[in-house]
């Protein structure tokens, strides 16, 4: 028996001339390294070639020639005369023995009852019984590995034992395999060989005399491996096994290691792979067994991880032995380690004496160039402890301690290696063990306090190691032992479970010798802010370690004023934005409003002042030509701050008022500065870059500015494309074209049709001169298409200026009363008092273009004043109550006024206003008394509403005439829209209007033209159910007309409901309110009828008793009338025979003589006999 090691393997000189049939370098080898090969070179010279060109006969000439000098040759040539044909199937027949008997080796074809030992067989035979000896040996390994299920064995051999017989029995076996690969499939071969010893060294033979195996061979025996080699016999042969191969054939080692790693067996393989491996060109930076184990442990392949990581873990729990691969990785990496750190370096702590002196031994600088390779292996030792569960040796951690605290120079690649070196430390503070170690650390910390500006500014980085020592510092100041743990993991780029309670050592050191709060809050307000700060950039910046001050609250505790700080960092921001921006204006703004104690109620942050705010909005209004210098991203962070301080202000006003302070909000005149819509406006386009700025932007838009935040804005924003620059220069720059508006037509026209090609904001120069000569667009003779185009630029501009284009509208829209006393309205005097819209010139109320612009800014001061009462009611309400539980002191009898008055006050007022608005443009819908005389009674009254006179002068010429397509009419429209938005916002508008009652000739109007009238059938029971009168008879008006547009189910129950209470009144009235009351309402019974048949038998009823009752009255006089009730009950009964045409010829010319002086029941008899004409006329008309 032999020790494998000491057998000549085949050299990767030899594999390779192999592998390439490279004649000349076969040539080379000497004759130990020839004679391993010869089984392949007698095959390929004997057997005939597939190729028959020339280049290899001239090829096989030298293998032969080759050949012709070693005698082994002749050996071999016996055995290929052999006949394999009969051998194989004798082998099949043994192989079906042996399945027969149950793998029992009694019998055997190949062999018949060996007489003396298997060796002095195989020595004494001829070359045919040896290949039977072989062959016999090799199938009955097979069949038992076959049976084992897995589980290794070693079988004891003699063939393949025996030192002197090693080379014949290899070349049988090259033989075999070759001839019968059928029978001996070289994979199947190659796991037998496994099983004996000196297996390796046959393996090896046999792929190099069939070196196209090689990777098929390697592939078969990784799949078949153990998921952890070292931990069984078989494992460890069989990576051994594979070694041997790839060193035979070092080319594929990274392709095997890479199956190794794909299949997840044999880890110990891929380590002893990655030690063999020497590459060409050796890599300074990284060596591979680094780069090797830092992709398993730190890949993104989980499996990968977890199968690398049980191989470390369960090495640990075997003896150390030299042997071992895990061992021999350990020492690699502690070599490599040790090689890197400064030749100086020791474990002696200097003095301070030394630590002051530069040239002090034990603080010598890591080399620029070790500097990468240094950081590799921190992290990977960093993974191999925090993953995989290594525990470094006294050794390996003395050794780590050294490098961690090693003084790297000055480059970003340094600075990555500090904060990976100070994570390590908070990671794994078990390293420091000693009190030597410990001041060793102390030291080394000091040192990255004092260093780190220089290095922030000679590597030439933003997000230095400086921040991440504040940052660690707040955390253990305020406790946050799980963010420090998550601080760690990130720089590390690795998840590592650590224990809160194992930080406590480095706690104390922070917090007690390092970092005191006081030293974080003044370290941190002088620490410079990031320029052009964006997403873009990572690391832990200096934005972090303020946003953890600020939350702890340590600025205020100890009176540090960093509201420059966070203005310079606003103003050193683009997009794409950072996402600690937010967070960091958001607790800013709760450290200005709330105290960090109650017992120190002025221990607040001082809030941006207005000049700072309004220096940064600067030029961007477009009222001359300077632009802002700070970005847009700047713009609305500082719009942000403003809009979320005073959501907070009013948010905790309660808080404020118990602790009696009230902090001062924005003044309206700043708010008015800023052009908010304009912002939001340019925030729509960047959603991308600005992450969730702009959704929180528009949350607090809807809430504190509703009236920037209407639909309708939303719906018709549209992008306006540019044109020329060279546009620009024809473009209007003052406005004396509107003073010549009459006589320069033509030339307004086009300079304003220029004008609709710019965008929004290049509008915005504009604004002031469009507005301000508004009122000349209401002289008469003024082109419709002017006004219009006005009207279109105006929308323009509504979508960037919305707030100050009001302002300017309705100032230049005043009657000419006020523009000649010069009164000027301001935005808080609209917001408090939206109705002074509507107090603008007449004119305006029949010209549709400026009509349209005037409602547009009525919606939007109507939404804007209930924005501003509900918080100026959230804002005085509980100073107030305080003030007054103050005064109350000692007094009884005076209670509080509740909070819930307050309330009502406020909604009676909105409502109240809302009405007022809503009636007024109702009086608007109405033609003036000139438009009016000329009606009909006989004309139906919406041709009477949209009809136009000739009084109006040239303003009337531009309305057609008949009327419905007119001005009026069109104002209508617009009109009708806007109370339609305002009814189906609050219907309690609708019922409050409608209980105000309006003039009865704007019904078919309203109920016509708005949509939502339908809602007021919920009311109109609880209208008539009024004590007024009138309202009664509004709201059988009202249902009348609504009955005929809505023939619904509820129309037909509430109007049964009217003729009921019409009804139950003629019992109760008295003889001058019947008149009164059924004198306008008899008429609305036709239209009840008209639109639901089924009500003829009521009204007819009801008719009937009017009829009696009025009759009844008019006989007290002695007054001769017809029989009216006899008439009527005909009426009633046989309605069919009446001849409509004369009833209404002798019921009109009655009227037009004798109605107006007759008596006033008499009236109401021939009314009620013309309701009945009217009713059997609509009806007979249906049929």
């Amino acid at each position: 028996m032999v020790d494998s090691a000491s057998l000549q393997f085949v050299s990767p000189y030899a594999f390779e001339a192999m592998q390439k049939v490279d004649v000349a370098r076969l040539a080379a080898l000497s004759d130990p390294e020839l004679r391993l090969l010869l089984p392949c070179l007698v095959r390929m010279a004997l057997c005939a070639p597939a190729d028959q060109s020339n280049a290899w006969a001239q090829d096989k000439k030298l293998i032969l020639r080759l050949l012709s000098g070693v005698e082994a040759v002749n050996s071999i040539v016996a055995l290929l005369s052999v006949d394999f044909h009969a051998l194989e199937q004798d082998a099949r027949k043994e192989q079906q023995l042996r399945h027969k008997a149950g793998g029992s080796n009694s019998e055997s074809i190949l062999v018949s009852q060996l007489q003396h030992g298997l060796t002095l067989e195989f020595e004494h035979s001829d070359p045919l019984r040896r290949l039977r000896l072989a062959l016999s040996e090799l199938l009955a390994i097979m069949n038992k590995v076959a049976d084992s299920n897995g589980e290794f064995f070693l079988k004891s051999s003699e063939l393949f034992e025996s030192p002197v017989y090693l080379e014949e029995v290899a070349d049988v076996l090259c033989i075999l395999q070759a001839e019968l690969p059928s029978l001996l499939p070289i994979i199947e071969v190659a796991e037998a060989l496994l099983h004996v010893r000196n297996g390796e060294w046959f393996m090896c033979l046999l792929v190099a005399n069939v070196p196209d195996s090689f990777s098929e061979v390697c592939r078969g025996l990784i799949k078949n491996g153990e998921r952890q080699d070292e931990e069984s016999v078989g494992g460890r042969r069989r990576t051994e096994a594979l070694r041997q191969l790839c060193q035979m054939n070092p080319s594929q080692a990274l392709n095997i290691r890479a199956m190794v790693v794909e299949e997840c067996h044999l880890p110990g393989l891929g380590v002893a792979l990655t030690l063999d491996y020497k590459p060409d060109m050796a890599d300074e930076a990284v060596s591979p067994l680094v780069s090797y184990v830092s992709g398993l442990l730190l890949g993104t392949n989980g499996k990968v991880r977890t199968w690398f990581s049980m191989f470390i873990r369960n090495g640990q729990q075997r003896k150390r032995e030299s042997s071992s691969v895990l061992w021999q990785m350990r020492r690699q990496l502690l070599l490599e380690l040790v090689a890197i750190l400064p030749r100086s370096r020791s474990t002696h702590v200097p003095n301070d004496t030394d630590m002051d002196s530069e040239s002090s031994s034990g603080y010598s600088g890591l080399r620029e160039e070790h500097v990468v390779k240094a950081s590799a292996l921190l992290r990977l030792y960093c993974a191999l402890m925090g993953i995989a569960g290594l525990r470094p040796t006294d050794e390996e951690a003395e050794q780590l301690l050294q490098l961690m605290t090693s003084r790297p120079p000055a480059t970003p690649a340094g600075v990555r290696f500090v904060s990976l070196s100070f994570c390590k430390l908070l990671a794994f503070p078990t390293l420091v063990s000693t009190p030597e170690q410990e001041q060793l650390m102390v030291m080394w910390l000091s040192w990255m306090i004092k260093e780190e500006e220089y290095f922030e500014s000679a590597a030439g980085v933003s997000a230095s190691f400086g921040e991440m020592l504040l940052l660690v510092a707040m955390y253990f100041h305020s406790n946050q032992l799980s963010a420090i743990i998550e601080l760690v993991c990130s720089t590390l780029g690795m998840k590592i479970a650590i224990k809160p309670s194992s930080l406590s050592k480095m706690k104390t050191i922070f917090t007690q010798e390092i970092f005191t709060e006081q030293v974080v809050t003044a370290h941190a307000v002088r620490v410079a802010v990031t320029n052009n700060l964006s997403a873009n950039i990572t690391g832990f910046l200096p934005i972090h370690c303020i946003y953890q001050l600020l939350r702890s609250r340590a600025f205020t505790k100890h009176k540090v004023s960093i509201k420059d700080w966070i203005f310079r960092q606003l103003c050193e921001t683009t997009t794409p934005l950072h996402t600690q921006l937010l967070p960091l204006i958001d607790v800013y703004i709760n450290s200005i409003l709330t105290p960090a104690s109650k017992t120190n109620p002025e221990a607040t942050n001082q809030p941006i002042t207005e000049q700072e705010i309004l220096n940064v909005f600067q030029g961007l209004a477009g009222v001359g030509k300077a632009r802002s210098q700070y970005t847009i991203t700047t713009q609305l962070l500082i719009l942000y701050y403003i809009l979320s301080y005073e959501e907070a202000l009013l948010a905790n006003t309660k808080t404020l008022a118990l602790m009696q302070k009230k902090p001062k909000s924005y003044s309206p005149a700043l708010m008015d500065q800023i052009p908010i819509k304009h912002l939001i406006r340019q925030a729509q386009g960047l959603q991308q870059e600005l992450g969730g700025l702009h959704s929180a932007l528009l949350r607090l838009l809807a809430t504190n500015y509703p009236h920037l935040c209407m639909v309708e804005d939303w719906i018709s924003e549209e992008e306006v494309t540019g044109t020329l620059p060279l546009l620009r220069k024809m473009l209007l720059t003052s406005s004396s074209s509107f003073q010549n508006v009459l006589s320069g037509g033509p030339g307004l026209l086009r300079i304003l049709e220029h004008l609709t090609l710019l965008s929004a904001g290049d509008l915005i120069p504009y604004a002031e001169a469009l507005t301000s000569s508004m009122g000349l667009l209401l002289e008469d003779g003024v082109s419709r298409r002017i006004i219009q185009t006005v009207n279109k630029l105006w929308m323009v501009l509504n979508t960037v200026m919305p707030r100050k284009l009001w302002v300017m509208t309705v100032n230049a829209l005043q009657p000419l009363v006020k523009l000649l006393r010069q009164q000027r309205y301001t935005q808080n005097d609209l917001m408090v008092d939206p109705l002074i819209v509507l107090r603008c010139d007449s004119r305006v109320f029949r010209c549709p273009p400026l009509m349209d612009i005037t409602l547009h800014m009525l919606n939007g001061y109507l939404l804007a004043s209930k924005a501003y009462l509900n918080a100026h009611l959230k804002e005085t309400a509980e100073f107030e109550r305080q003030a007054q539980t103050v005064s109350n002191l000692g007094l009884s009898g005076q209670p509080d006024t509740p909070e819930v008055t307050r309330e009502e006050l406020k909604n009676a007022l909105l409502a109240a206003q809302d009405s007022a608005a809503v009636q007024i443009l109702l009086e608007v819908c109405l033609p003036p008394p000139q438009e009016d005389v000329q009606s009909a009674p006989g004309i139906p009254m919406r041709k009477q509403v949209g009809d136009t006179g000739a009084g109006k002068g040239a303003q009337g010429e531009r309305e057609a005439e008949g009327g419905l397509l007119s001005d009026l009419r069109e104002v209508q429209c617009l009109i009708c829209c806007l109370l339609h938005q305002m009814f189906i916002a609050d219907p309690n508008i609708a019922k409050l209007v409608h209980f105000q009652g309006y003039p009865q000739a704007l019904l078919p109007l309203t109920v016509a033209g708005i949509p939502s009238m339908h809602i007021c059938l919920d009311f109109i029971p609880e209208l008539l159910a009024q004590p007024q009168l009138e309202k009664q008879i509004f709201a059988i008006q009202l249902l009348s007309h609504l009955c005929t547009q809505y023939a619904l189910p509820k129309s037909l129950s509430v109007a049964r409901l009217a003729i009921s209470v019409m009804g139950t009144l003629l019992t109760v009235l008295t003889r001058a309110k019947r008149f009164a009351f059924f004198m306008p309402t008899l008429p609305c019974l036709v239209s009840f009828c008209k639109a639901f048949p089924p009500l003829f038998d009521d009204v007819m009823s009801l008719l009937i008793q009017v009829g009696q009752v009025s009759a009844a009255d008019v006989t007290t006089k002695a007054r001769d009338i017809d029989p009216l009730i006899a008439r009527l009950q005909y009426l009633g009964q046989k309605p069919q025979e009446i001849r409509l045409s004369e009833s209404k010829y002798s019921l009109r010319k009655r009227s037009a003589e004798e109605l107006g002086r007759a008596d006033p029941d008499v009236q109401l008899c021939y009314q009620i006999e013309a309701t009945f004409m009217d009713i059997i006329s609509s009806s007979t008309q249906a049929l």
